[in-house]
This record gives C-alpha cells, structure tokens and sequence, in this order.
C-alpha cells in the first residue's frame, strides 16, 4: 500500500480581511476634517476622497492546492519524508542554504529546485538501487521557508510570513494585522528585479483599499517586501484677520492648500484683505520667500489654491477701508 504523496489537507483562507479599513477610511476622511468650516462667504469646503463601500475590498483568493504541491523545494524548508513501513528512515529535515538535505543510507542530496513529487521520485529511485525493493516514500513541505514575504511599517502585526500558496497585497496585509491609523497614503512592494538590483512598486493606498482598483492588487512574489510607511505630521500657522490664529496639524499624506487652511482657522473676518493673503515660506539657505495670494480669485478659479508646506505661516492682513 502506498500512502499518497499529497495526503494533506491545506486550510481554506479565511473570507474576511482585517485589512485596517478604519486606517484606510480615516485617510479618506481627513480631507472632511480639514475642511469642515467656511473661510467667509464663498468658500468651499475640502472635497473629499469618495468613501466607497467600507466592505472588505477585494474577496481572498482561496489557497492554490494545486499550485503549492508543485511548489519546487527551497532552501530552509521544512520537509518531512517517510518510507512506508520503514520507521527508521522517516526524517523531518530543513533544506540548507545549498539546496541540500543529509538522509540515512543515501547521505547528502541535492534537493532545490525539485518539486515534492520529483523528490520522491528521486528517493525512490537512490533507495531502490542498493536498498529497498520498490520502496513507498513519501514527502510533504511541512515549513515554506524559502517563499516568504516580509511586512513592514503601519500594519498591526509586522513581520515575516509564508506563502503558503498564491497571495495577494490585500491578504498580506490581512495576515500582518492590517493597517494601522499612522498608515500614510502610499505603500511600496520591494522585489528583486530581473537583472539584480531591487525594484519599487508604489500602491495608493485609498485606490486600493476604498476604491478596490484590481489592478493594484499585486500577486506576491517570494522575497517580497511590503513597505507602509508612518505618516508624519506638517504645521502650518495662520496669522492675522482670521477668528481663530494659530498652529493646524495636518498628515503629510493630506497637503493642505492655503484655502483650506483659512477655513480651518475659522474663515477670514469681515475686516480681512483676501486680495493680498501672504504665505510666509522658509527655503533650505534659511531665508524666507513671500508668495502672495488673492483668495477671491481663487474662490472664483481664477487662479490655482496653492499647497501649502510645512512650516508655512499664512499671514491674512486687515483692510482699513
């Protein structure tokens, strides 16, 4: 009797994501934040990224059974071989760095690259030659060591994981905890490329997780990594003929635009110049550069909404007439 080579069962993946949806909708949503009051008649609030349907955004791809038997072997996986009814030769053993494993009677085998059922094959084969008479071996991947994928940054759980069969981003960052409310707008998947060196694919993370665009879904690769960085805060100070001067924090991942900033500080006041509204900006010699700005020809559209830098003051001056 021979026991089948594959007579495991491989685990569904579970339906649901905990994809860290809040972190996603809270970018979305930050625009809602920044521009929820009026900067005086005529202003417009931030518009805001569409929320879409806050459901998990893509359904998982189940487990590829198929694809993981044929998975050919690499070096640190765990893989446990067994002779039927010969206990003595049943090993569990880790690839080396070399592709190699070290077995009783046959020494050591060069094993990488072989699938689970060309290994057998070839242990069949090396036993039978001086041995065993048509002997039963069985070999089952127990650890995929050598497919993994690393997560980084803003996700819940960061670390290193198997592929255990297909995946995409979006059950990667699942298996990592999801992400995390510091998570910023972009994330990057860092593979080798094809002629060394490394290659960077950057993936917004609203089109992704909010807007469910398939095509930023990636299908993982072994020895990729999946970099989310931690959003960082800018200051921007408004100053001068507004209800309420002072300091505004913004997430970098959300540039505030000199419009919504005012609106942000309460809306200029009826005495407010909206002809000439300075933005104060320090540049890298450590001088300061003055841009000025006519807020009613940008209600209008007449004239772009300038994005505003960290450590921009926004400076409103009175009108005495």
């Amino acid at each position: 009797m021979k026991i089948g080579p594959f007579a495991t069962a491989v685990p569904a993946l579970a339906a649901a994501l905990a994809l860290g949806l809040t972190a996603a909708s809270a970018l979305a949503a930050r625009g809602d934040a920044s521009g929820g009051s009026e900067a005086g008649a005529g202003t417009e609030a931030r518009p805001s990224t569409p929320p879409g349907d806050l459901k998990a955004p893509a359904v998982p791809i189940p487990l590829d059974e198929a694809a993981l038997q044929d998975a050919p072997v690499g070096a640190e996986d765990l893989l446990e071989i067994s002779v039927f009814e010969i206990p003595d030769l049943t090993r569990t053993v880790r690839v080396s760095r070399q592709g190699t494993i070290s077995l009783p009677l046959l020494g050591e085998i060069l094993v990488g690259g072989l699938t689970p059922m060309e290994l057998e094959v070839r242990l069949r084969d090396e036993l039978a030659k001086k041995y065993l008479e048509n002997p039963q071996v069985s070999v089952f991947v127990k650890e995929h060591g050598s497919k993994k994928v690393s997560v980084l940054g803003a996700v819940g759980k960061p670390g290193v994981f198997e592929m255990l069969g297909a995946r995409t981003l979006l059950q990667v960052l699942s298996e990592a905890g999801g992400l995390t409310k510091e998570a910023g707008a972009q994330l990057y998947v860092i593979r080798p490329g094809p002629e060394g060196g490394d290659e960077k694919v950057t993936v917004n993370v609203i089109d992704l997780m909010i807007n469910r665009d398939p095509a930023l879904n990636l299908a993982m690769q072994p020895g990729d990594i999946v970099s989310v960085p931690i959003d960082r805060p800018i200051y921007v100070y408004v100053d001068g003929a507004v209800k309420t001067p002072g300091r505004l924090e913004e997430e970098s991942a959300r540039a505030i635009t000199l419009v919504q900033a005012i609106a942000r500080a309460g809306g200029a006041t009826e005495r407010a110049n909206l002809k000439a509204v300075q933005i104060l900006r320090k540049d890298k010699g450590g001088g300061q550069t003055v841009l000025t700005a006519n807020l009613n020809r940008i209600r209008k559209g007449k004239d772009p909404d300038p994005v505003l830098q960290d450590g921009d003051v926004v400076v409103v001056a009175e009108t005495f007439f």
